[in-house]
């Protein structure tokens, strides 16, 4: 799984483009201002992902699908790239997810073809983009 840096860098890049998790719902603990707006202590406030993952503030060419943007990954601002949370809510099966992902992408790349069954199928959402049919793919063994 180590000597599989190109395929985690490329999964770290979906993630950035597609995350995950759409966003999430943080209470206000003190009061701040905001792009001139007051928010107050005791509110909920909801944090997008794509507003960070998409950032010119925060990527170079945000829209580039750009896996090596991961080698000798410079040190971002925290929080800018979390597809698995942040400390102190980072996910606890952050490295499950690493390792069911990278044996995943190996089994299928290395041994199958796959089509999409449905490629110009419809994308719905409600905070999560879901393609109508769920992704059917057809794999064919090499």
């Amino acid at each position: 799984m180590s000597e599989m840096k190109y395929s985690w860098n490329a999964m770290c890049e979906v993630m950035r483009l597609v995350p995950p998790q759409q966003g999430n719902f943080r209470e206000v603990f003190t009061n701040f201002t905001y792009a001139g707006y007051t928010i107050p202590k005791g509110w909920k406030v909801y944090w997008t992902v794509n507003t960070t993952n998409k950032s010119s503030k925060s990527f170079r060419n945000p829209r580039k699908f750009d896996p090596s943007r991961y080698e000798g990954r410079e040190a971002s601002a925290p929080y800018t790239y979390a597809p698995f949370g942040g400390r102190p809510r980072l996910c606890p099966r952050k490295e499950y997810a690493h390792l069911v992902v990278l044996t995943l992408i190996h089994n299928v790349v290395k041994k199958h073809k796959w089509e999409v069954l449905f490629p110009k199928e419809k994308v719905f959402g409600d905070m999560v983009p879901m393609p109508e049919k769920g992704v059917l793919i057809c794999l064919h063994p090499h």
